[in-house]
C-alpha cells in the first residue's frame, strides 16, 4: 500500500448513547428497559448507535487508504501524548472537537459529522464523503485553517488549564466561591457563583445565556425595556479574537464583599488575576468537563489570559 504520508493520523472517536447506557447497565436488553420505562423511544437510541458505528467504519478504511491510523476514544484524551506531525480526525459532536482541541498543541484539526441530519455540527464543516479528498488536500497544505483563540488558567506553582470554550472558577458545589479578583488597577473581594471566561468560540454558548438572563431580568425589575437582542449586539466575537470577555455570576454585596468587576475584557496586557479564599472544594475547570480540574483552595493564585497556543481546525 502506497501511504500518502508517514505522519500518523489519530482518530478521535466518542461512545454513543447506547453504549453509555450499556456500560452503565451492562446489557441491551436492560438499557431498553430503563429507556422505555422513563417513556423515552429506545429505537432512535439504536439508530444513532447504527449511524455512527457505519461512519466510524467508513472514515476509518479510507484513512488506513492514506497513513497509519490510531483511533482514540474521548476518555483517553487527558493522558494521551500527541506527536506534533499527528493529523488529528474527530469524529463526532462539536463537543468532541472542543475535548480533543484543548489537549492539542499546534495540530491540525479535521472535523467529521458522523450524522448531519441529527447534528448541526457548527465545528464540522465535513460529511464522511468528504474524507478521502479533504485529508490529502491537507497533507499537500491546500485547505485552508482557521485558528481559534484558547484560553489559559495557570496557577503559581506551574499547575495550567487550557479551554477552548470557556473556563469556570468557582466552587464544585453550590455553595459561595470566595476570592479576590483583580483586573489591571482594579482590585475587590467577591462573593460570587463563580467566574465564567469565554473565548471567541465559547461566546455564543454559556456566556451568552448569561447575558440573556441578566437583561431578562434587568428588563423584568426596570422600565428598561431595551430588547435582549440590543443588550447583545456590542459582543461579537470573531474565533480568532485576542481577547476574552469574563462574567461573574450573582455576585453578592456585603461588608466585605463588592460588586463593581463583574464583567469585561481581559486582554494580552491585562489578565484576569483570582486569589482564592476557599478552604475546599476550590476549582477551575474548563469546557465543561468537570472531572478535569485544577483545585483552586486558598492561598492559590490563578493567571487568567489568552493561551499561547490556538487551535488550528480545516475548513
Amino acid at each position: 500500500m502506497d501511504r500518502l504520508t508517514e505522519n500518523k493520523i489519530i482518530l478521535i472517536t466518542r461512545m454513543t448513547r447506547l453504549e453509555e447506557l450499556i456500560k452503565r447497565f451492562n446489557t441491551v436488553e436492560q438499557a431498553k428497559f430503563y429507556i422505555e420505562h422513563m417513556g423515552a423511544d429506545f429505537s432512535d437510541y439504536v439508530k444513532e448507535h447504527k449511524t455512527y458505528q457505519q461512519s466510524l467504519k467508513f472514515v476509518e478504511s479510507e484513512l488506513k487508504k492514506m497513513a497509519r491510523v490510531q483511533v482514540l476514544e474521548r476518555s483517553f484524551l487527558p493522558n494521551f501524548i500527541f506527536s506534533k506531525d499527528d493529523l488529528i480526525v474527530v469524529l463526532g459532536q462539536d463537543g468532541l472537537v472542543v475535548n480533543t482541541a484543548k489537549y492539542l498543541n499546534e495540530q491540525m484539526v479535521v472535523a467529521i459529522n458522523p450524522d448531519p441530519d441529527r447534528w448541526d455540527g457548527i465545528l464540522l464543516p465535513f460529511e464522511t464523503k468528504d474524507i478521502a479528498r479533504i485529508v490529502p488536500e491537507v497533507f499537500k497544505e491546500k485547505r485552508e485553517i482557521k485558528n481559534v483563540t484558547m484560553a489559559k488558567a495557570e496557577l503559581k506553582d506551574g499547575q495550567k488549564l487550557y479551554a477552548v470554550n470557556d473556563l469556570f472558577i468557582g466552587q464544585k458545589s453550590h455553595t459561595s466561591a470566595r476570592y479576590e479578583i483583580k483586573l489591571g488597577k482594579k482590585q475587590e473581594n467577591h462573593s460570587s457563583s463563580g467566574i465564567i471566561v469565554s473565548t471567541g468560540l465559547g461566546s455564543t454558548g454559556w456566556l451568552t445565556s448569561i447575558i440573556i438572563g441578566a437583561s431578562a431580568i434587568v428588563a423584568g425589575t426596570s422600565k428598561d425595556k431595551k430588547n435582549l437582542k440590543d443588550r447583545n449586539k456590542d459582543i461579537q466575537p470573531s474565533w480568532d479574537m485576542n481577547y476574552l470577555y469574563f462574567s461573574v455570576r450573582e455576585p453578592f454585596p456585603s461588608k466585605t464583599t463588592s460588586t463593581s468587576l463583574i464583567f469585561g475584557k481581559i486582554t494580552p496586557d491585562k489578565p484576569l488575576i483570582l486569589t482564592s479564599f476557599m478552604p475546599e472544594n476550590g476549582v477551575i475547570f474548563s469546557d465543561g468537563i468537570e472531572s478535569d480540574y485544577i483545585e483552586f483552595n486558598s492561598g492559590s493564585i490563578a493567571r487568567i489570559g489568552i493561551a499561547e497556543k490556538k487551535v488550528h481546525i480545516v475548513i
